[in-house]
Parts: C-alpha cells; sequence; structure tokens
C-alpha cells in the first residue's frame, strides 16, 4: 500500500539527513535516507574506508525478567541461555510450521535482560509473538523502538573512527560481543556486529543523544574518509556479502534449512521451543529447492523475482526458481544474485540463465558470499 510522506515515521535524525542532502526512502513506515550522492561511492567507502548509518527504523524489544532466558529459549530457535552477559547471537523466530516470521540479533546485556534488534517490517509481528511466549514465564516484553536509535559504523577504518570518539576498550571487543559506553556523557551499548560483511559497530542509544552522536562520530571519522551511506548502499553490500533479508530470501513460506541457516537451529538446547516438531522433519528431509549465488557475466543484472531457467542448447527449457535479490556488484564489477533453485537442477549440474526483461541472462552457480573482506 503507497505510503503518502506525512504518514511516514520520521527517525530521531531525519534533520540531520536533510542538512546532509540525503535523498529519502519509505521503508517499513519509515522515512530513511536512501542515499546522500552517489550508492557506488557510498559503497566503496565502506568496503575501503567506512560508512555511517542510521538503522533507527529496526526494531529495538526488551526481554527481561527472572526467567528471561528460559522464556527465550521456548520463543526463538537459538539457544538464547547459552549466551554469555555481553554476548550476541544471530537468532530467528519461526511460526509451528517452521516459517520464519523474523530474523534477529539478541544481545544479552545482563543475566535477566536481553535486547532483540529485529526487521523493521516485522517489529509488531515480533512483539506480538513474544507477548504470547513470554506469558506465563516471569519476563517481561518491552517495544524501545520509538524512543531509541541505532547508528552504525561500517569498514575497514571502523575502528580509528569509535576508537577517537569512546576510546580504545570497545574495540578490543571480539565479534558479536557488546559493553556499555559513556559517549560524552551520553549512555550507550556498542557492538561489535554489522550487516555489510565489514568490520564495524552499532552504537543503541537514547533518540535524544541521536544526533549528537551522530555529529561525534562524523567529525571523528572525517581523518579516516567516513562517509554517510544510506539503505541503497546497504543492500547492495549485504548481497555482496551473501547475508538475506526478510522479504526476499526469508519470509514464513521458508525455513531457515530452505535459506541454508539451518546452523541456527539448536535442537540440543533443554526444553521444547515454537516449530521444534516441523524443523526437525524439515532438517531430515531432503530440500526441494535450494538458495544459491548467481553469478553473471554481462551487464545485465537479475533483480528480485526475475526467473531462473534451466538452459538446453543456449535457450530456456523449464524455470527452475526465482531470483530473491541482485544487484550489479560495485565490487566484483558484474552481476550476483541469490535465487532459490529446484534441487534437481543443482544436482543434475543444468546450465542456468534469468529472464531479464524478457532477455535470458546466462548465469553460473557461485559459493556464497560473493564477497569476503581481508583478514
Amino acid at each position: 500500500m503507497h505510503q503518502s510522506p506525512t504518514t511516514l515515521l520520521h527517525p530521531p535524525l531525519h534533520a540531520v539527513h536533510a542538512e546532509l542532502g540525503a535523498r529519502f526512502t519509505g521503508f517499513a513506515g519509515w522515512s530513511m535516507p536512501l542515499r546522500y550522492g552517489s550508492e557506488t561511492a557510498e559503497h566503496r567507502a565502506v568496503r575501503e574506508r567506512a560508512g555511517l548509518f542510521d538503522l533507527s527504523h529496526m526494531g529495538q524489544l526488551e526481554v527481561s525478567g527472572p526467567h528471561a532466558a528460559a522464556a527465550l529459549d521456548q520463543a526463538l530457535v537459538g539457544h538464547l541461555s547459552a549466551v554469555p552477559v555481553g554476548g550476541a547471537r544471530y537468532t530467528m523466530l519461526c511460526d509451528e510450521t517452521g516459517g520464519v516470521l523474523d530474523d534477529l540479533v539478541a544481545y544479552r546485556l545482563a543475566a535477566d535482560r536481553y535486547l532483540l534488534v529485529t526487521n523493521a517490517v516485522n517489529t509488531r509481528t515480533a512483539l506480538t509473538a513474544l507477548h504470547l511466549r513470554c506469558a506465563g514465564h516471569a519476563a517481561t516484553v518491552a517495544d524501545h523502538t520509538a524512543g531509541r536509535a541505532i547508528i552504525a559504523v561500517q569498514g575497514p577504518r571502523a575502528a580509528d573512527t569509535v576508537r577517537a570518539v569512546v576510546g580504545a576498550e570497545p574495540t578490543r571487543l571480539r565479534y558479536y560481543t557488546a559493553t556499555a559506553v559513556d559517549v560524552g556523557g551520553r549512555p550507550a551499548i556498542v557492538a561489535r556486529t554489522g550487516y555489510t560483511g565489514e568490520d564495524g559497530f552499532e552504537f543503541f542509544l537514547r533518540a535524544a543523544d541521536a544526533e549528537d552522536v551522530w555529529r561525534a562520530l562524523l567529525a571523528a571519522g572525517a581523518g579516516h574518509g567516513l562517509t554517510p551511506a544510506g539503505l541503497a548502499c546497504r543492500d547492495t553490500l549485504r548481497i555482496e556479502a551473501g547475508m538475506p533479508l526478510y522479504g526476499c530470501e526469508l519470509h514464513q513460506g521458508v525455513t531457515p534449512f530452505e535459506a541454508g541457516l539451518g546452523r541456527v537451529v539448536s535442537f540440543t538446547k533443554p526444553g521444547d521451543f515454537v516449530g521444534r516438531a516441523a524443523l526437525a522433519e524439515r532438517r531430515d528431509a531432503r530440500a526441494a529447492t535450494v538458495l544459491v549465488g548467481l553469478t553473471g557475466t554481462g551487464r545485465r543484472v537479475p533483480r528480485t523475482g526475475h526467473p531462473v531457467v534451466a538452459l538446453a542448447d543456449g535457450v530456456p527449457a523449464r524455470p527452475v526458481g526465482v531470483v530473491t535479490s541482485g544487484a550489479l556488484s560495485p565490487t566484483l564489477d558484474r552481476p550476483v544474485a541469490m535465487a532459490y533453485v529446484h534441487a534437481d537442477a543443482i544436482e543434475a549440474r543444468s546450465r542456468l540463465g534469468v529472464v531479464v526483461r524478457g532477455d535470458t541472462e546466462p548465469v553460473r552457480i557461485s559459493p556464497l558470499p560473493f564477497y569476503r573482506r581481508p583478514r
């Protein structure tokens, strides 16, 4: 449904983005910066130096109480009670059939307190499901999205920028850990997580403090090539990194196994969890479709919804799948895409193509991710 600009929610940094000349887009009910100038330049800044993102549209839900860990073990597919304080885990909220309701990152802030960062489009769905699943436990679910903000610094020079603002301690964090920091008298949680394939940090803080922290990071990063970056380049970055997006690779019609993410399901944790029986059955069955990476050699780019076809003598013989995400990779300078493809076409090593605006573009299956940052 079309949303007029007047009905969209504005993040706390909206005026700052306008001041920087952002072009805005409506996304999940929010008016967010799409780009500030060239999305390709922003993409390359993240790969080569550092980018500054506003992610305040994402949901921030908190589950707390003596039974918070047990409640989340029952509500999510991951083993959340095994996450140490200060740790983080990528996990999923599934329905009884194993379908994915959302994928999210859970941060354990204290023994009895978790921060769950959800996809913006699914915040209400996750909130409703968690309320139902935590009922009966000594655990409380709260939605802090409206009063909070998220700012991310991503790229090989991200640590230099963060160090200049909050000191060296947070830059010693291991991947997928978090700690409390003080940013000039403003409390925040900083985590070494991200969604770009690069080293990076995410700040979770009060909405009222967002502008001061954004400006502090932007000033500190000026000497390190830090560039404000919008949602357009965030999408090409995550596609290169082979990271799924809810609504594209993930939705209620697939389980974590179709998406190649069955490892996030913990069958060994104590007790039952929502979707366990269906997911166990799916784990033991042959996959009908598989999420794969595709690369092309031409300049026509496969996009979401384009058909994947098996080729016979270079012409389409039969449909075998559908593209879920695609882009012209700024780093690799060639089309890349993710697609669900029938397992029998993969096993038969069929030659594949993607139908792009009526023409068939030959593609080949490539391992994911397409891009892996140098270590």
